[in-house]
């Protein structure tokens, strides 16, 4: 491996111009466990950064406007026309006879606010529907604060054409941990990358045990508070698996150099080791307005941004190999990332169907990886030297969800018809 071209996140380069006064940030996803973390981030530390605009998909209008009004933004947005009523009445409830910001309203809404004149875009929107938003900020030469892993994972070339060398800062606990952990050396001494895991809530479990799990079991995740997709996404490891993805787009290291370990304390983020040996790790309590602080912020640090560690108390770490035979997902999300093309983006959506199916009582909890597995396997292999388009992105997700639907409704049929035999 040599020292360049310069990966996506590179912590030994400075992106954008130095600015004087508090940093300006669009916020994407502001009502969800991301964008709520920033903002409380943001209100500690008016000093450093300055809110001027926020989005969401709009079915929490009450939330948005307190925002909205706290922040004093310009600009809100909503992805649901059909919300853009209420937000106003909600919005006239709070600012009286003061001018309301302006609303935006559709499918495009968070991506012109992505545009928009900011330092920073904080992209924290759940699901690859972050892809237009992150080309919009990237575009519009804005640094990335990156929360949104799928945008990355199903548009990898796309975020890799605009994306200039230091633009995009992880915001995920993992990749913020290897960012960090990279500033110790040169990219040519890195033997591997290490991400930690949790393990979720049925770690050490079977794949037999793993059979009957419940809707109840799955969002009953140890460490982190999560919304119900991503927390599933843990359960299942469907998440680790698009870390590595992210890892290997992010850092520009090879798959087989890319290792998972579980740690369920959650305190070791992740790794990296070096050629002579020495291993870097970033540790904190498991607290997701660190990660963020280092996305809005970078190169400073943020004072206070999560709680350290108090290191005159006793504490066990532990660490064990990942459980493939039970927790198939990595493998699998290996497998796709190395197909390249449009095979993460049929793998993602796939995923996000069989998720819904499980947390709507349509699918048992193994049945998520299995279909994942069938989706995939039918997608087949994409066409060598093929360039990728936000089209053929599109294209390609529709058919996963359509398809994981169709199977795993056959699947719903079959057990309901073994059940009655």
């Amino acid at each position: 491996m040599t020292d360049s071209p310069a990966p996506l996140a590179d912590p030994h380069l400075r992106y954008g111009a130095v600015t004087e006064g508090p940093r300006d940030v669009v916020v994407l996803g502001s009502t969800g466990s991301i964008g709520t973390q920033a903002i409380d981030l943001v209100l500690r530390h008016p000093d450093r950064f300055r809110i001027t605009a926020l989005s969401a998909a709009g079915s929490q209008v009450g939330l948005l406007a307190d925002q909205a009004r706290q922040l004093r933004v310009r600009a809100v947005a909503v992805a649901r026309e059909e919300a853009v009523p209420a937000l106003r009445e909600a919005l006239e409830e709070r600012y009286g006879s003061d001018p309301l910001p302006e609303i935006l309203a559709g499918p495009d809404a968070a991506s012109h606010l992505a545009a928009s004149d900011c330092h920073t875009v904080l992209n924290g929107i759940t699901g690859s529907i972050g892809l237009a938003p992150t080309l919009a900020a990237l575009e519009a030469g804005r640094t990335l604060a990156l929360a949104n892993k799928e945008s990355l994972i199903v548009g990898g070339p796309l975020v890799k054409a605009l994306a200039k060398p230091g633009q995009i800062i992880p915001v995920d606990s993992e990749h913020a941990a290897l960012f960090q952990a990279l500033a110790g050396g040169k990219r040519s001494d890195v033997r591997k990358l290490v991400v930690t895991a949790s393990g979720g809530p049925f770690r050490g479990r079977t794949r037999a045990e793993l059979a009957g799990v419940t809707r109840e079991d799955a969002l009953a995740h140890p460490t982190w508070a999560m919304g119900p997709v991503i927390t599933v996404n843990s359960a299942t490891l469907v998440n680790k698996g698009l870390e590595v993805i992210e890892a290997h787009l992010l850092y520009d290291i090879p798959f087989d150099r890319i290792e998972v370990v579980v740690h369920p304390q959650s305190y070791v983020h992740s790794m990296v080791e070096f050629i002579d040996g020495s291993t870097l790790a970033q540790a904190t309590p498991p607290d997701m307005r660190g990660p963020i602080a280092l996305g809005i912020g970078w190169p400073e640090r943020v004072p206070d941004a999560a709680p350290a560690f108090d290191w005159s108390k006793a504490s066990t770490w532990e660490f064990f190999p990942l459980d493939t035979e039970a927790f198939p997902s990595v493998g699998l999300a290996r497998h796709v990332g190395e197909l390249a093309g449009t095979a993460p983006a049929v793998f993602n959506a796939a995923n996000e169907e069989c998720v819904d199916a499980f947390l709507a009582g349509r699918l048992p909890f193994t049945g998520i990886v299995d279909t994942v597995a069938d989706v995939v396997a039918e997608h087949g292999t994409p066409a060598p030297g093929t360039s990728l388009t936000v089209a053929d992105v599109l294209e390609a997700e529709t058919w996963a969800r359509t398809r994981a639907r169709e199977l795993a409704a056959g699947k719903a049929t079959k057990a309901t018809a073994e059940a009655r035999a």
